[in-house]
């Protein structure tokens, strides 16, 4: 395929853009019943990107149409915004009530099918013992009066209410309760009539969530979770039949012809409560084995369900519906492809999804579609650019969770997340402008200036490339002799090749962008800079312990960067980048030993739980030791001593010790005022970076 694209310029140029043959597959046409769709894309789900609101009144919600409009507009076939709840967690209205809301939609939805791409609004039952539960929440349910105040702002007892009984995903405190038969119906009437009004506001069609990831409607499905004597219990036409019913009621009320999708997770990959099955794990499945599934798809096609949109896990094993970095690419495809011979409906997969695996499968008729999600987070327009043979010009989506999924837990805490994170889902670390338009955005300066950026790390490339948008004449010296600072040993462990991705996309946007690099210059703070203004991007200093012995240790970065070590290794610090380079070690056959002195590890804010359960998770099964609550008294030439967590005394054989407890800013202190951007400023995340550097570069 051959794509022309002419410029208006004195000199007109013509750029020939070739797509790769391997992915033809992606842009053949399909139908979903009697829908049809222009290619087998489609953008899946994500809190956050909803079209009716996100935790809030419901309403049209112009963020989520413009996100949904600029996918659209870039060539995907199929779009799903994010999940609605048919009854809302926030005031507890019902989706069908609203009139208005759709009516709005309806306006809109004109412009939309102007891309020639299909919306399906994705309708969720709920989240049951899933619902993340905060401090705050937990204070809500368990102190009577507050909990009898707040009921029409936040019912907890409600929105958790479960197929039976069960211990909620995040706290102790809120335990779920068993749904009746009366809030089953009274679900399964709104389902409908939301899905009249969405088919009268010109939607496409609607996808039902979910048989998936171990929400409400597949809690109902799974045994161990659903433990009623009723007809919605027992047997897996009883344990299927809330679903069921609701695909029947929608097409009684919209007419056969009208497409209902499914969101599937083939298999559980759950152990118990909490206890996910990592790849290649062998284990005893507790929720839907293959044999099961086998049965379900075939019990709901039958049903009425015109299309699966797949992919594995629990909350309880979360890790394999949202992938951190981790998790091998294509995680989801193989079982997906399996559960496809036995529907004759179109089956889509997602889960770190790569497209040109996915182009064959579709192209020896393995699957029908492709779900991608967060990576139009970090960049709407990369499937354009795909097609345009432009991949180099992606910003690549480095799994992390941090802007877009950040729900964190650690022992002794529920979902440790900032109100704003859990209010403004579909943010992205990489991208600062996504879903903060009016925050974040490229505002051309009618005062150029020459601004000095001291460090060329992501925060300085960053503030650069903001600059340069803007119109300013930004200038990097950088000490070294490349770009990257501490990003390059982040990046440097073997499965971390999306981050290195990055790095390439930030160096590849100086270069394009013609931005001036002084490498090998070192600035110090009486350095005179020919300059309007500067930014010091120059990072972090590792912390120390004054402990005997302390001068052996090589630093993480150290280590990352190509310090070798020995066979037996001893890493203090249990953080999120010392557990990375602890399972690096493993992963290259070192014995390793984390060492900790809070009661978890990974306990830090900002690190989703699919992250960090794959991690800790990971460490137990592969019986790496792990100690909490544990101090460093001495490092020794062959062993470290820790203080335990019952007070005694350890010596743990160590031929190479790695401190990884943590970093302090080390700004450079000029003479001259100067803006701080990055890990200078205060320690933070990739996502802290890249958006204090985006915010300085808007103020110059």
């Amino acid at each position: 395929m051959e794509i022309l694209i002419c410029f208006d310029l004195p000199n007109v140029l013509i750029y020939h853009f070739h797509m790769d043959t391997r992915l033809e597959p992606l842009f053949t046409p399909w139908k979903i019943g009697k829908c049809e769709i222009k290619n087998r894309i489609v953008l899946t789900s994500m809190g956050g990107t909803d079209l009716f609101g996100w935790m809030e009144k419901n309403h049209f919600d112009k963020d989520g149409a413009r996100f949904i409009m600029e996918v659209a507009e870039n060539n995907v076939g199929l779009l799903l915004p994010g999940c609605q709840p048919i009854y809302n967690p926030m005031f507890g209205q019902w989706l069908h009530k609203n009139k208005k809301m759709y009516k709005d939609l309806g306006a809109w939805m004109p412009s939309f099918h102007k891309s020639g791409a299909k919306l399906f609004v994705q309708l969720t039952a709920g989240f049951g013992r899933s619902f993340t539960i905060s401090s705050m929440m937990e204070m809500l349910y368990n102190t009577p009066i507050i909990r009898t105040i707040s009921k029409p702002i936040m019912n907890l007892d409600r929105i958790t209410a479960s197929a039976s009984p069960s211990p909620n995903r995040w706290s102790d405190k809120v335990p779920s309760r068993q749904m009746t038969r009366d809030e089953i119906k009274e679900m399964v009437f709104s389902f409908a009539e939301s899905a009249l009004m969405l088919r009268d506001a010109g939607v496409d069609g609607v996808e039902i969530h979910a048989v998936h990831e171990g929400y409400l409607l597949d809690q109902f499905t799974l045994k161990y979770v659903n433990k009623r004597n009723d007809e919605y219990g027992g047997s897996m036409e009883n344990r299927y039949r809330f679903a069921i019913e609701i695909v029947e009621a929608i097409k009684k009320r919209c007419g056969d012809d009208y497409p209902v999708s499914l969101r599937y997770s083939v298999l559980s990959k759950t152990k118990d409560f909490r206890k996910g099955a990592l790849p290649g794990e062998e284990y005893e499945e507790v929720g839907r084995d293959m044999e099961e599934s086998e049965k379900a798809v075939k019990l709901l096609e039958e049903a009425g369900y015109d299309m699966l949109n797949c992919d594995n896990g629990t909350y309880d094993a979360w890790y394999w519906a949202h992938p951190p970095i981790y998790m091998p690419e294509n995680c989801n495809l193989e079982d997906v492809e399996h559960i496809r011979k036995f529907v004759n409906i179109p089956v889509v997969a997602a889960g770190r999804l790569d497209p040109y695996t996915a182009a064959e499968a579709i192209r020896e008729g393995r699957l029908d579609g492709a779900g991608f999600a967060r990576q139009f987070l970090a960049d709407p327009e990369w499937i354009t650019k795909l097609k345009e043979d432009r991949g180099e010009d992606i910003r690549p989506c480095i799994l992390c969770h941090n802007g877009c999924f950040n729900m964190c837990h650690y022992k002794g805490v529920p979902n440790d997340q900032d109100l704003s994170d859990s209010l403004h889902l579909a943010r992205c670390a990489v991208n600062a402008e996504m879903m903060q338009w009016e925050k974040h955005y490229i505002k051309k300066t009618d005062r150029p200036k020459r601004v000095a950026i001291i460090g060329g790390g992501i925060g300085g490339m960053e503030s650069a490339r903001v600059l340069k948008l803007r119109g300013h004449e930004p200038v990097i010296y950088e000490k070294s002799d490349r770009l990257g600072g501490t990003f390059i040993a982040a990046s440097a462990e073997s499965y971390k090749g999306k981050l290195r991705d990055l790095l390439k996309w930030y160096i590849r946007q100086m270069e394009t962008l013609g931005i001036e690099v002084r490498y090998n210059t070192e600035i110090s703070g009486t350095s005179t800079l020919d300059a309007d203004a500067i930014i010091i991007a120059t990072g972090t200093k590792a912390k120390k312990l004054n402990i005997p012995g302390f001068d052996r240790a090589i630093e993480a970065c150290e280590y990352l960067n190509g310090t070798p070590v020995g066979d037996t290794i001893a890493l203090i610090g249990g953080g999120l980048t010392g557990c990375e380079v602890a399972y690096e070690l493993a992963l290259e056959g070192k014995k390793v030993s984390i060492i900790e002195m809070k009661d978890d590890i990974i306990a830090q804010k900002g690190v989703c739980l699919a992250n960090s359960s794959y991690l800790r998770e990971w460490f137990e099964l592969n019986k790496v030791p792990v100690y909490l609550s544990a101090r460093v008294k001495e490092i020794r030439e062959t062993s470290v001593i820790i203080s335990t967590a019952d007070g005694g005394e350890k010596s743990i054989e160590a031929e190479s010790v790695i401190s990884s407890i943590g970093y302090d800013p080390a700004p450079l202190e000029m003479q001259k005022k100067a803006y701080l951007v990055g890990d200078c400023l205060s320690v933070g995340n990739l996502r802290s970076v890249i958006w204090r550097a985006y915010e300085v570069a808007m103020k110059i």
